[in-house]
């Protein structure tokens, strides 16, 4: 079962690209966001990762939350499902 987590704090810097690169470190990334304002496609500051598995998305918390990406400490936890309906 795959796990989402959650990233805020990002630079506006961080893409996609360097986003999975920094987060393929801690398991298999089947897909990962940074989330951009629909008018101006710039970064809004926050991102989601998945994983393949709940494991590799709590190694990535324990490992990554409030650490150094592109200049800004980043905050990592479990995103919240939303509820259907």
């Amino acid at each position: 079962m795959s796990a989402k987590v959650y990233v805020s704090n990002l630079s506006w810097n961080t893409t996609d690209e360097s986003l999975r690169e920094a987060f393929s470190a801690f398991g298999q990334v089947l897909d990962s966001i940074v989330m951009r304002d629909r008018e101006t496609g710039r970064s809004r500051g926050f991102a989601f990762v998945t994983y393949g598995s709940t494991e590799e998305a709590q190694a990535t918390i324990a490992a990554l939350n409030d650490q150094e990406l592109d200049g800004r400490r980043i905050r990592v936890s479990m995103a919240n499902a939303r509820p259907s309906g």
